[in-house]
């Protein structure tokens, strides 16, 4: 019988990937939509393969997230600022399947304007999103004005910092966890903090403007962030027993060392680490995102994020998460629930970091 298998099944994107534009940052060229008149208005597609994180159920969810973003940016005008997104997760996203972003206009009001994208594949929705502008300066004269402050003693990397381990460095975005004794990781579980500060790779380019900024801190926002309530918790969620980790290959095991390191399983006592609750499933069920300072925004600098976890039950976590200009600036406030299901059974399972 011949192979009726459609050709598009066989690509990672319906149109073939342009090379990497030099003149970009990195996130730019990852993050970039493409969008298919023909197949009706305001459709998008990605331009290149979403990554799929080792060991989880799909592809990264920032990705998802950014690219909405990255299209509802292009139905509005270039002095509509996003303030808010609220977003669920609703399928896992295939890296090897072609996304349709579709952008529906709800509303286009003199202040505000509010769209929804579905991201689709094979005719499924995947992932929904409503996003709402606001005009630049709509607000007037008069305004009330407060904002958090960057948590006392954090201080940024230095600029030329490049501490990275080798296999870090194919991501399009830097990170480094703040210090475990500089967290606060003490006391009640609901008051410790998990914090990191990250920043894009390169400079981001004038062609991207402010919306290559702010799509980039939304890829950067999905990043460790329902992880939180593992790594309070200190739940075990590698995909392989404790005991095994000192005969791992050298290469593996000092990527393992460096995650679990983030994780508060430090030093090499792997008795105390299969004492630890094992993991059987993390993952995202939605991620808010209030964008308080959206022309602030300079992802290509550092930003820190400061991630708590006021709630979990019920075979699910609640994290909110602070994201900090270099200079204070608070830029951004987000939300997320998951899915959190200890392994009751014995059973090690992958899961989403």
């Amino acid at each position: 019988m011949p192979d009726t298998k459609p050709p598009w099944d066989e690509r990672t994107t319906l149109l073939r990937p342009p090379p990497p534009d030099p003149n970009k940052a990195p996130i730019e060229n990852v993050l970039e939509v493409t969008e298919l008149a023909v197949l009706g208005p305001d459709i998008f597609t990605n331009a290149r393969e979403p990554w799929h994180p080792p060991g989880a159920r799909g592809i990264y969810g920032g990705s998802v997230i950014a690219q909405c973003l990255a299209s509802a940016q292009k139905t509005v005008p270039a002095d509509f600022l996003v303030h808010s997104c609220h977003c669920y997760f609703l399928l896992a996203g295939s890296g090897t399947t072609p996304i349709l972003f579709h952008v529906e206009r709800v509303r286009d009001g003199r202040s505000f304007a509010t769209r929804t994208v579905q991201a689709r594949q094979r005719g499924r929705c995947i992932f929904t999103t409503t996003i709402s502008f606001t005009r630049e300066g709509s607000a007037g004269e008069g305004q009330v004005h407060h904002a958090a402050t960057l948590p006392a003693g954090v201080a940024p990397p230095p600029e030329d910092w490049d501490g990275e381990a080798k296999w870090e460095k194919h991501s399009p975005v830097q990170s480094l966890t703040v210090a475990r004794s500089a967290q606060h990781d003490t006391g009640a579980m609901d008051q410790r903090r998990h914090m990191r500060w990250s920043r894009m790779r390169g400079a981001i380019s004038p062609a991207g403007g402010h919306q290559a900024h702010l799509n980039a801190l939304a890829y950067m926002s999905d990043s460790w962030f329902i992880g939180t309530v593992s790594r309070l918790h200190q739940l075990w969620r590698m995909p392989f027993a404790p005991a095994d980790v000192p005969d791992l290959p050298d290469n593996v095991r000092a990527q393992v060392e460096n995650i679990l390191e983030s994780d508060g399983f430090s030093g090499d006592d792997v008795a105390a680490w299969e004492r630890q609750p094992k993991l059987g499933m993390m993952v995202s069920l939605d991620h808010s995102i209030y964008f308080h300072e959206p022309k602030r925004v300079q992802a290509d600098e550092w930003m820190l994020s400061e991630m708590q976890s006021p709630w979990s039950g019920d075979g699910r976590g609640f994290v909110v998460q602070k994201i900090f200009a270099k200079d204070g600036t608070l830029l951004a406030s987000c939300m997320q629930e998951g899915v959190v299901r200890l392994d009751n059974k014995g059973r090690e399972k992958a899961a989403k970091m």
